[in-house]
């Protein structure tokens, strides 16, 4: 008695892999550029003059940091409609993401800048550069040399928290994979029942299953 084992169905999966991949590498590359950019720029902000700068990012950073990844995803995508702000789930997952590596980026990025040595910034003002120059010529490089390794990590731990934009239906790799378990495991359980009826049909019976 022959037997035929197709394995069709794995080309199909091979897509859905390579488009919840793509999707996930996506989310990643645009929520992390845009969470450095707004960390540096925040961190600076969380150091200015301005006494309501100072407080606000502070407020923002302890916000967020204090509430689950999932609740700040849920309250852009399901609650700001009710406001009159509808978001395609691939934004509202980029925004949620961005704004959650935010938080975590500026305390990161304002330990590298309190890390750069205060006669650094004085040789500025000795060389006659604005406050500005001082800051994106000689501040920012250094720090971010100092802080490279804590982003790169806090960037890896965003990417582990991914799989929850997959609750919005987002189309990224933890969304495909449950979608290709459901598929296949219909598969797996119809090659379970007919191999038991052609052992069956052999006259082989699983052990335990005889009469005694």
């Amino acid at each position: 008695m022959g037997s035929n084992l197709d394995f069709s169905w794995l080309a199909d999966a091979l897509v859905l892999i390579a488009h919840g991949t793509a999707t996930t590498i996506l989310l990643i590359a645009v929520s992390a550029l845009l969470g450095t950019l707004f960390s540096i720029i925040g961190a600076a902000g969380r150091r200015s003059p301005r006494v309501l700068i100072r407080y606000g990012v502070t407020s923002y950073v302890e916000l967020i940091r204090n509430t689950p990844f999932l609740v700040q995803l849920f309250f852009i995508f399901f609650g700001l409609p009710s406001m009159g702000i509808r978001l395609n789930p691939l934004v509202a997952a980029i925004l949620a993401m961005t704004i959650n590596l935010t938080a975590y980026g500026i305390e990161i990025v304002g330990a590298g800048l309190d890390a750069v040595v205060v006669g650094q910034k004085e040789a500025g003002l000795a060389l006659g550069l604005r406050p500005r120059q001082i800051f994106i010529k000689i501040v920012l490089p250094q720090s971010l040399r100092v802080i490279f390794p804590a982003l790169c990590s806090q960037i890896v731990i965003m990417m582990l928290e991914s799989a929850a934009v997959s609750q919005i239906a987002v189309r990224e790799l933890t969304y495909e994979a449950d979608l290709l378990q459901a598929r296949t495991r219909n598969l797996v359980y119809r090659g379970l029942e007919d191999l038991r009826r052609r052992l069956a049909a052999m006259g082989v019976t699983p052990r335990g299953g005889g009469t005694r």
